[in-house]
């Protein structure tokens, strides 16, 4: 399998992954990754949450709309300028033991990598999700069609 396809297998089989795991909480894979991203840097704004997940304002409005109907986040005012809203991870799922099984599943499946191929999947991994930020912000600030 060329690198190209190997990208693509690994990318589907990730939001599968999460996809699986919105599903248990009663939302998408975007809806599960924006809770977690509220939760482990939070509380923040609509607008920066959309920017961080790569959103438009109109759909972290949706998403955070969803996430607060199922009891998850909440919107509050901020109190150090109260013009702004925040939006609070309030009631986090526990999810430990999802991600303890993947933990335990990876780390024996990847056990007799050395220290030196460790080193080069962690810069690859860095560099690629500088590569896939980057990208995202062109395609968001960009006009075009998908056609």
């Amino acid at each position: 399998m060329d690198g190209a396809s190997l990208g693509n297998e690994f990318s589907t089989a990730v939001i599968a992954f999460h996809e699986a795991i919105g599903r248990r909480l009663g939302v998408s894979a975007a809806d599960h990754k924006a809770l977690g991203h509220i939760g482990r840097h939070g509380p923040l704004t609509a607008g920066e949450l959309a920017a961080a997940v790569g959103l438009s304002p109109g759909a972290a409005t949706a998403l955070v709309d969803r996430l607060e109907s199922r009891g998850y986040v909440e919107r509050v005012r901020d109190a150090a300028d109260r013009r702004r809203t925040l939006i609070r991870a309030r009631d986090m799922p526990d999810l430990s033991a999802v991600f303890a099984d993947l933990q335990r599943e990876a780390a024996a499946a990847t056990e007799g990598f050395s220290a030196e191929q460790w080193q080069t999947i962690t810069e690859y991994l860095r560099i690629m999700t500088g590569v896939l930020r980057r990208q995202t912000t062109h395609l968001n600030d960009s006009p075009g069609s998908a056609t």
